[in-house]
């Protein structure tokens, strides 16, 4: 984490509202800067009331000083670049060095000043996304309050009047800004014992997000509506994604929101979970049921929790298929059961890089060691302890060892399973299998398949 004093000393400074204390304008807080993509371990208290911290997967949390009894930040909207994964860097637009920005910790009833130094090119503004606030701080650009010009400073102050899960984002030039990766997270944590909130010994929370950045390139294509290619957690994708490393018995809650453009259900393996928490604060705890996927739509948040009491390297992904892997084209055609030999052979003496996709499925591609243009990952990559992962995008692991200790959040390496537990190959006698007479009648054409790299030879019936 990098400090940087007397930052942007000289830059204008404007003011949100004329309703903020004069000693906001006694000086601008130093602000602090991250540029690593690794998640950084929990920030504890030293000033104001104290709190279980969150751990920002692949993120961190946003440093404050007290100034009067008044918790005071200072975010500064800039040019960003973001590792997605080793390999693959992105030009986006973020908060104090990164995409997302850094998580905002207060607690509720606290008074709460931030300032935003705007360096983007054009205006900006920052809506507190589920904040209970004075209207003229909700950061609507034109609505209720002046854009930011580029190189001014505005500041908004508000109490954190209720504990929940919430977000940061602009509400200006939307389109382009929450597409080239501004947002970032914001915990309001509860002051005293909750009735709906219960205490966790771990606590992690992301943003979900999708680019749509051409392969070879670095900069986020701004005018996509639909067709995304890269699926992130906090603008980060498998496996640039870090493991959730927890200990055997830990009550554990996650956080997450969505700022894509499209839902996503997030499916924990190994696991139930309930939903502690929503938008709109803490689930009243008659109103739970316990699942192991749930629905995240555009805009919203949702708190799950559960126990952590079984071992082992638990998957915890989005169930749509095309949101686990990695940058890929729209328009490729489905090529399983096609012989496409020669005319692969003819084409490469014409287009070196050509890449046949998918003869037997899309598993070939994780098979095959291709060229790719430069800044571009594999669409489906990554090695676990028993071979390729076939996976990408919106996809990690959920780590749970009885050794890990409290507040111990690195990541303990492959699960060793017990004797006798993981699946194995049959090998015994395999019995036959009688078909009706009808279906052998049928011009069901018989499906040949090659192994990648193969010639005419490697055909298998």
């Amino acid at each position: 984490m990098n400090s940087r004093r007397q930052f942007f000393r000289g830059a204008g400074l404007a003011v949100a509202a004329a309703a903020v204390a004069k000693p906001a304008l006694a000086g601008l807080p130093e602000p602090v800067l991250q540029t690593k993509p690794d998640t950084q371990p929990p920030l504890i208290p030293n000033t104001g009331r104290p709190y279980n911290p969150v751990v920002t997967l692949n993120g961190w949390t946003l440093p404050w000083r007290m100034n009067r009894g008044v918790k005071e930040f200072h975010l500064v909207a800039e040019p960003v670049v973001r590792e997605f994964a080793p390999g693959m860097v992105a030009h986006l637009w973020g908060y104090n060095g990164q995409s997302p920005g850094p998580t905002i910790e207060v607690v509720e009833g606290d008074r709460v000043r931030i300032f935003v130094t705007n360096r983007l090119p054009e205006h900006t503004s920052i809506h507190w996304h589920g904040q209970r606030l004075p209207n003229g701080m909700d950061g609507v650009g034109g609505l209720t309050q002046p854009q930011i010009p580029s190189g001014k400073t505005f500041v908004y102050e508000f109490e954190a009047r209720r504990p929940g899960t919430f977000m940061y984002h602009p509400h200006a030039d939307e389109m382009t800004q929450m597409a080239m990766g501004m947002m970032g997270f914001w915990v309001t944590h509860p002051k005293n014992k909750h009735p709906s909130i219960d205490e966790v010994q771990r606590d992690f929370c992301f943003l979900l997000s999708a680019y749509d950045i051409d392969p070879g390139s670095y900069t986020p294509r701004v005018n996509t509506m639909l067709d995304f290619n890269l699926w992130t957690w906090n603008s980060r994708v498998f496996p640039g994604i870090d493991s959730l490393n927890v200990r055997l018995g830990d009550k554990v809650r996650i956080r997450v929101g969505n700022l894509t453009m499209t839902n996503h259900p997030i499916h924990l393996h190994g696991h139930e979970f309930y939903i502690s928490g929503t938008d709109g604060g803490p689930t009243p705890k008659s109103a739970r049921w316990m699942e192991v996927t749930t629905d995240i739509a555009v805009g919203q948040m949702r708190d799950i929790e559960f126990l952590a009491d079984e071992e082992g390297d638990w998957a915890f992904h989005c169930h749509k298929s095309h949101h686990t892997m990695n940058a890929m084209g729209h328009s490729v055609p489905t090529m399983i059961g096609v012989d496409h030999t020669d005319m692969v052979r003819r084409l490469h003496k014409l287009v070196p890089d050509y890449m046949v996709m998918g003869e037997r499925g899309m598993a070939d591609m994780a098979e095959m060691e291709m060229p790719l243009p430069d800044n571009t990952l594999p669409m489906m990559t990554g090695q676990g302890q028993y071979g390729s992962l076939e996976m990408g995008g919106m996809f990690t692991t959920v780590k749970v060892r009885r050794q890990q200790k409290p507040r111990d959040y690195s990541d303990p390496g492959w699960f060793k399973h017990p004797p006798g537990t993981v699946a194995y190959e049959w090998k015994g006698a395999a019995p036959e299998v009688k078909r009706p007479e009808s279906s052998l009648k049928d011009n069901t054409p018989a499906l040949k398949v090659r192994k990648p790299g193969a010639g005419h030879g490697g055909h298998q019936h």
